[in-house]
């Protein structure tokens, strides 16, 4: 059952591709708050427990915070955030009703999940523009097979999309790529996919290759296809205002870029220095976009991952004017004020980056009306996103190229997948990743994943294979990090062989994943779920936070506390428990329901087989000799 609630003037975000009728009068769950803007609230039960919300902090089960959906470059994700670098406004209320709220609205909203009021659920925003859907089935599973239904089918990547992924902010010549693909090379580390962040431009300007650091390019991306690696660079959403390049006078030429109400174009920082946007939500703006990603297939390049696309701002000229004019620079020749001054101008640098005032003062064309940035601020990954593939379409006709995105909509997951941002080498890093891959799943996204290791911070040895354990079943594999901290590639490590192997391991998974994730497009399904979608009356299994089912076939359970040597499991039937040893060799045991506690070795992948799919799983590790 889906009902579907209009709201004021809804912006057509594209999200939802299924027609469905529009109802009045209240939704037959919860109700609609009068008063300025959107409320809906709605009563939470003692046992309900609250899914969803994508990529966002915290745990399976979002009851008892405040989650901001205000899409933000921000790589400290702690629990005391409210919300990440995306918007995915879905939750699914799991109790004696099986209940999925989609808010389609791209601007700032609040999700109140029974933080305030213990037994309320509430959602706020500022502008009643809203359109409701509303879904009601007799479970969880189905609750999401309806919304994925509704939002079409998710992309699929080319199958090397599963492949692993070495990157790293840093790798700034093209021998430096060349030593990374030898060492791997040499160690026997199967390596699909070298990414290249902003180093490989020329100045930080899209849609350019340095000449001097990467001189005649076309032959380097063949020269690593000839060894079985693809490049895959970076795009960000800045576009550098320097006059005399021609994109940037093409795009300015032909008014593609973002401007102030005044129609002044829009400056911003960002890493090319001043910047400007495209206006991705008008159609002639979009498909000249899309046109520049021609620049990176006619260097033979296959896919792109677009990043800063919130969109990140450093600082917009218009804020520094502001803050020049409240602080003027005469006032540091008077000692007396000195210290007042200084005080007030780190007070206003600190406002400076993605700050949500600099958005009321630039806007976008879309469909026949004009908005402010901040009415559609969350869509801008999305759309960025849509013109890029669109782009590739062109360019590599009959082709699927490798797309993900930092920043994203519901709607981007049938055009690319996600990485889930600028994470850290924080354990509790480990824990948020395995926690937001079935939230990420409902919301449409099913090739996702996360800097393996952390992007910022250093990465110990522990950590990463720990990390790998876990990463070895996820679609999107990639080892990435931040140039200021200690390179994380295999050969920085002692334990050289031991992460060898789990990468073999991810190698032998790939046919049984890639299968797996398609199963779960056709079918409109998850590819990873809480134990409880398959156990729903297993009271332990729906507190289980840590644990997923992956596919039909098998349940996860990663270790990721510090020197832990292993950890107690949940199982909630009996399951045939196999320890991996390296990526040839394993340990099997019967293991009957109830709590278990598992040992295994920092380099010891393990898995559980649910009952009666031995034999899936025997064909794909034919050593194990089970279900036969």
């Amino acid at each position: 059952m889906v009902e579907k609630y209009e709201y004021g003037s809804p912006v057509n975000t594209q999200a939802v591709v299924e027609e469905i009728p529009l109802q009045s009068g209240e939704p037959s769950f919860g109700r609609i708050l009068p008063g300025e803007g959107f409320g809906y609230i709605c009563p939470l039960e003692k046992q309900d427990v609250v899914y969803g919300l994508g990529e966002n902090v915290r745990g399976l089960n979002k009851r008892g915070w405040i989650y901001t959906h205000y899409n933000k470059d921000d790589p400290a994700h702690t629990e005391g955030k409210h919300g990440l670098y995306a918007a995915h406004n879905f939750l699914l209320i799991s109790g004696r009703r099986h209940i999925g709220l989609f808010f389609d609205y791209p601007g700032e909203i609040s999700f109140d999940v029974g933080a305030s009021r213990e037994k309320e659920l509430s959602v706020s925003a500022p502008q009643a523009d809203i359109v409701l859907y509303l879904i009601e089935e007799a479970s969880d599973r189905e609750v999401v097979k309806t919304f994925r239904r509704l939002i079409g089918k998710s992309y699929i990547p080319p199958k090397w999309g599963l492949g692993f992924q070495q990157s790293r902010w840093g790798y700034r010549t093209a021998q430096d790529v060349r030593e990374v693909v030898k060492k791997h090379k040499e160690a026997g580390v199967p390596l699909d996919i070298v990414c290249l962040d902003i180093d490989y431009m020329d100045g930080c300007r899209d849609f350019t290759v340095s000449s001097e650091r990467f001189p005649d390019f076309p032959a380097f991306v063949q020269e690593m296809r000839e060894q079985g690696v693809r490049l895959l660079p970076i795009i960000d959403a800045g576009i550098k205002a320097q006059e005399g390049w021609e994109v940037y006078e093409e795009g300015r030429k032909k008014g593609y870029f973002c401007r102030k109400k005044n129609g002044e174009e829009y400056i911003f920082g960002v890493w090319p220095g001043k910047s400007v946007l495209v206006d991705v939500f008008d159609q002639e703006a979009a498909k000249w976009f899309g046109e520049q990603y021609g620049f990176l297939i006619s260097q033979g390049i296959e896919g792109c991952w677009n990043d800063m696309n919130e969109p990140a701002m450093f600082w917009s000229l218009d804020a520094v004017k502001e803050l020049w004019e409240k602080v003027p620079p005469e006032e540091y020749a008077k000692e007396e004020k000195l210290t007042s001054s200084f005080a007030r101008l780190q007070s206003g640098i600190q406002r400076f980056q993605d700050n949500p005032a600099d958005h009321d003062r630039f806007v976008h064309h879309y469909e026949g009306r004009t908005y402010t940035h901040r009415q559609l601020h969350n869509l801008y990954g999305y759309f960025m996103m849509k013109a890029a593939r669109e782009g590739f379409e062109k360019g590599m006709p009959g082709k699927t190229p490798l797309l993900y995105s930092r920043s994203s909509y519901i709607g981007m997951h049938r055009l690319s997948g996600v990485w889930t941002g600028d994470n850290c080498s924080w354990w509790s890093h480990l824990l948020l990743n395995i926690q937001m891959m079935p939230a990420l799943n409902m919301c449409g996204f099913l090739y996702a994943g996360a800097d393996i290791g952390g992007f910022g911070d250093d990465c110990t040895q522990d950590l990463m294979l720990r990390w790998l354990s876990f990463g070895i079943f996820v679609p999107l594999m990639r080892n990435h990090c931040h140039l200021d901290y200690k390179p994380q590639e295999f050969y920085q490590f002692e334990k050289k062989e031991e992460y060898r192997e789990l990468i073999r391991l991810r190698y032998r998974l790939i046919p049984f994943l890639y299968r797996e994730m398609i199963s779960a497009a056709e079918n409109n399904d998850v590819l990873f779920a809480p134990l409880s979608f398959d156990f729903p009356e297993d009271e332990m299994a729906r507190s289980v936070d840590d644990q997923l089912l992956l596919g039909d076939s098998l349940m996860l359970a990663p270790i990721y506390v510090q020197n832990a040597p292993g950890r107690y499991v949940y199982l909630p039937e009996d399951m045939l428990f196999v320890k991996c040893l390296d990526s040839t060799h394993f340990e099997t045991e019967t293991m009957k329901k109830g709590i278990v506690y598992i040992k295994a070795k920092e380099h010891q992948a393990f898995f559980f087989v649910r009952k009666g799919q031995e034999k899936k799983i025997g064909e794909v590790f034919t050593e194990l000799s089970i279900g036969s």
